[in-house]
């Protein structure tokens, strides 16, 4: 079963799960570890420096496990296949041992602004860890150890629980109040008397410190994967909170048993030491609190099930929204349309005609307002004498006449005198 991936560095056809890992459809989960192991040692990028295509193939390795060793993911694949998961949650680890100076400061850079980058362990830890020639320092139950670890190293513990303790119960985490970043890691016992890691843990800021924790409870406790949240941020931010909650990952081992676990911190800062406080707990004192973490795990499963529903929900009211928005604004033009069409046909009723030669309508305004007339000086002479003949009562020849009275009865007073 294969399927073709965009994407600049995910390769053109996935193949199969089970057959990357070269297991069976019926594996157990132990197998599937056991082989992811295995594959992911071969094909790390510490020792395939010269081989771009170890590379590709440690991120198929990795990919794949990433799908058998989840047993929804699996259930999800073994019925649909590829189209079942979400191709954007490939993730893609940096190996920082080869990354060079300049991408790790900008690795760094993108690191300080929140952007989640995840890391591989060097390939020398996990070698050493696997032949068994790791240093490691007893953890006692109830108390812890502070320190500082170098970047891509790590410092091993051992930590020795009896029955009552596992039964209980048991709580191993890990706080920096420097806020430095590192990985809290679990190795199971190998076949060969080495260490095969199991379970790793990515610090998260939380508050003033960065943090980490395994929670053997004997309960389902989930891990938040933040690369998700980012994705979903960068892909659709308005709907990025509905995704919040997809990054939620259940831990493969849910209680310890009786013996000596070994757990180590890994250094993940790009440039400096990681500096931190490691301590190892029996959840026995702690009931009340564990009754509650088992409470809050349980409704925010509940929640992440109701958040899909409403994701539906919410798209479907979106887009009925976006379609009223749209027929509103189309209203809202065409009201303004029809009361200005309106306006229009109200100001069409006067008796004010505008004439079509509008410049000589403009020049006879003119010529009346100036007093003056565009007529000729005879014929105005000729117009006057008409209607002083006639005895007409204009008003403008009134006025005329009344000034040829008034010069001639001037004219009789002196011949008179």
């Amino acid at each position: 079963m294969g399927s073709k991936v965009e994407g600049p560095s995910a390769p053109v056809i996935r193949r199969d799960p089970y057959e990357v890992l070269s297991v069976s459809r019926e594996a157990s989960d132990q197998e599937i570890k056991t082989a992811y192991r295995k594959l992911a040692l071969k094909y790390h990028p510490d020792k395939n420096v010269n081989n771009p295509e170890a590379s590709e193939l440690f991120k198929e390795v990795a990919y794949s496990y990433s799908i058998l060793s989840d047993p929804e993911k699996r259930r999800q694949y073994d019925i649909s296949g590829f189209e079942a998961l979400d191709n954007d949650n490939m993730d893609m680890e940096v190996d920082l041992s080869n990354l060079g100076t300049v991408n790790t400061m900008f690795a760094a850079l993108f690191s300080k602004l929140g952007v989640p980058i995840k890391t591989t362990i060097s390939a020398n830890v996990l070698e050493e860890a696997l032949n068994g020639t790791v240093t490691v320092r007893p953890l006692p139950v109830g108390t812890s150890v502070s320190g500082k670890v170098e970047k891509q190293c790590a410092h091993f513990f051992g930590v020795t629980i009896n029955e009552h303790q596992a039964e209980a119960g048991v709580v191993v985490r890990v706080t920096s109040a420097a806020q430095s970043k590192f990985k809290l890691l679990y190795f199971e016992q190998d076949t060969n008397g080495g260490y095969g890691l199991a379970l790793q843990e990515d610090s998260e800021k939380t508050g003033k410190v960065t943090s980490a924790g395994m929670y053997f409870l004997h309960f389902q406790v989930y891990r938040m994967d933040s690369t998700v949240n980012a994705l979903a941020m960068a892909k659709d931010p308005e709907a990025a909170f509905f995704k919040r909650l997809e990054g939620l990952q259940p831990c493969e081992v849910s209680e310890l048993k009786p013996g000596t676990h070994i757990f180590a911190v890994y250094g993940d800062n790009f440039f400096k030491t990681a500096s931190y406080t490691i301590e190892a707990l029996c959840a026995k004192t702690y009931e009340d609190t564990t009754e509650k973490l088992k409470q809050i795990e349980a409704q925010i499963l509940r929640k992440r099930t109701e958040l899909r529903q409403f994701e539906t929900e919410y798209r479907k009211a979106l887009a009925r929204f976006q379609e009223v928005t749209n027929r509103y604004s189309q209203e809202k033009q065409t009201v303004d349309e029809m009361l200005k069409q309106r306006d229009s046909i109200h100001s069409s009723f006067t008796v004010t005609r505008v004439s079509s030669n509008s410049s000589g309508s403009s020049a006879i305004s003119n010529g009346i307002s100036n007093g003056s007339s565009s007529k000729a000086p005879s014929e105005d002479s000729n117009a006057e004498y008409s209607i002083l003949e006639d005895g007409s009562t204009d008003g403008k020849d009134k006025s005329t006449k009344k000034k040829w009275f008034n010069l001639n009865l001037k004219g009789s007073d002196r011949k008179l005198g």
